[in-house]
């Protein structure tokens, strides 16, 4: 046999292995059409989106410049989690991202909750994402007489149609969508530094540091607000671990993850912490609101309408990017769900465009309820669905830490080989996440209008995933016995705990 039909028999059947034995059963039928631009916008784009955006304003008003201290908090842990995730991306990529790495290390149980809560979080985010377009849009006069839930419902009837079409599709979206956001941020921090510099009056006032000591000081309200928002703050990072999702769908994870994960502390210390800081030193806290963006409140300021219609747009665009995202991740997240059994069955199917629209579908079907809410109480509606999205976020990166530690204890045993990608202080800077995200819950406590009210949904949530998984259980145990007879499958899958 020549050297050139061996090296074609080797190739096909690395092929046919590769066919046969997907680690997930929900990675198979994917392309891989985002490139490394795509990857890296969309860790941007993660970390620019509406909790800074819009969800700042209120949170300046409230706590004052202390929220730069929240953020960055907030942020430290925020990078852990997205570190851990990224570990695990490069031991096995995958579509199903943190569902599928629980499932392997913590069985079809631990996937079950990771998926769900994920799926609670993106729902009511969308909730929250049509909510804010249809607040930016109302900025614009020729807008103001249309109701609310009109301006919410388009949005969404719009970047639904959007994301079905495909993933390349979905990447340059979100690579232009970061674009402007990211130039947007930069222009309007060169605009406050000159602005700071120049001593340029702002609203009547000149900036600088008189601006925090002169009304009220670092905590102006006390140490009680910034606890409160703490929960906002940690919404605010949710896109984060947007990356781990999109790694199913490079050609090349093992360079572009890491690449994207890293440059995530840098991006939260200059966009976040150095916005708020900006904003603290250009306008006195209590000047911002919740139902304004504090950028388009400093433009508006100069004496620049202009420019306040230009960051209002460009607020609009990180709404929309927020959107996008959110139905892209669920639709992966739950079509990896549905192929173990777990997530209703029209789930799991794609279009001929490789695109998992059952999954999006689902989701958008949320954000039509989210429609209802607009219309009945739309004063309400953003902060209402904000604190709900938090209980699923937090559960979400519980579970990432929680499965990184098991991961890393099979490392341990020998069982698998860690990459060198690794998350720092592995073995305490878990348990240390997992109890900041605790305390966090906990914190929600001391906000009796809306965090208190959102801490009395715990227990129904919970008795919904219990309802939920004996509902599903017997189709789990068919779906894994299903994946567990000789068809090429081999690997933890074979031996879910359950």
């Amino acid at each position: 046999m020549s050297k050139e039909a061996v090296d074609s028999a080797a190739l096909d059947a690395s092929r046919t292995d590769a066919s046969q034995a997907p680690a997930d059963a929900g990675d198979a039928g994917y392309s891989k059409d985002l490139k490394a631009r795509h990857v890296n916008m969309i860790a941007i784009g993660g970390a620019i989106g509406t909790g800074l955006f819009l969800g700042a304003g209120g949170r300046l008003n409230s706590a004052g410049p202390a929220l730069a201290l929240a953020y960055l908090v907030c942020g430290i842990f925020a990078f852990f989690v997205v570190r851990a995730l990224g570990e695990m991306v490069l031991y096995r990529p995958s579509s199903g991202s943190f569902v599928s790495y629980a499932r392997e290390f913590l069985g079809e149980k631990g996937a079950y909750f990771a998926g769900w809560m994920y799926f609670l979080n993106w729902s009511t985010t969308c909730i929250a994402d049509i909510t804010a377009i249809a607040l930016y849009t109302h900025y614009w006069s020729f807008f103001t007489d249309i109701p609310q839930w009109v301006l919410a419902l388009i949005a969404l009837a719009v970047v639904l149609s959007v994301n079905l079409i495909s993933v390349k599709y979905f990447g340059e979206m979100e690579f232009w969508f970061a674009i402007i956001k990211v130039a947007a941020l930069t222009a309007f921090m060169i605009i406050g530094v000159f602005l700071l510099a120049s001593q340029h009056e702002v609203g009547g006032g000149k900036p600088g540091l008189s601006m925090i000591t002169d009304h009220g000081g670092f905590l102006p309200n006390g140490m009680m607000p910034v606890v409160i928002v703490m929960q906002g703050v940690v919404f605010a990072y949710a896109s984060l671990e947007l990356v781990g999702v999109a790694a199913g769908e490079t050609k090349d994870p093992q360079k572009i993850v890491p690449r994207a994960v890293n440059s995530i502390m840098w991006r939260v210390g200059l966009f976040y912490v150095g916005s708020v800081v900006l904003l603290a030193l250009l306008l006195p806290g209590s000047v911002y609101s919740a139902d304004q963006s504090p950028f388009v409140t400093v433009l508006s300021k100069i004496g620049v309408p202009a420019a306040g219609d230009v960051m209002n747009f460009v607020v609009l665009t990180a709404a929309m990017s927020s959107l996008n995202s959110g139905l892209y991740s669920t639709g992966r997240i739950l079509r990896s769900m549905a192929m173990a059994g777990s997530a209703p069955k029209f789930t799991a199917k794609m279009n001929r465009n490789q695109v998992p629209f059952g999954g999006i579908l689902l989701t958008a079907s949320i954000g039509v309820l989210g429609v209802g809410l607009n219309r009945i109480v739309p004063d309400q509606a953003f902060e209402i669905v904000l604190n709900v999205a938090s209980l699923g976020i937090i559960g979400t990166w519980i579970m990432i830490m929680v499965c990184h530690l098991a991961f890393v204890r099979r490392a341990k045993e020998g069982v698998i080989t860690r990459p060198k990608f690794r998350l720092p202080g592995s073995g305490v800077t878990e348990y240390v996440t997992i109890a900041f995200l605790l305390a966090v819950l906990c914190l929600m406590w001391k906000d009796a209008e809306v965090g208190r009210k959102t801490l009395f949904l715990i227990p129904i949530v919970g008795a919904a995933l219990v309802v939920g998984w004996f509902g599903v259980r017997k189709r789990v145990d068919r779906e894994a016995q299903g994946l567990t007879e000789p068809q090429g499958l081999t690997g933890p899958q074979e031996k879910r705990d359950r």
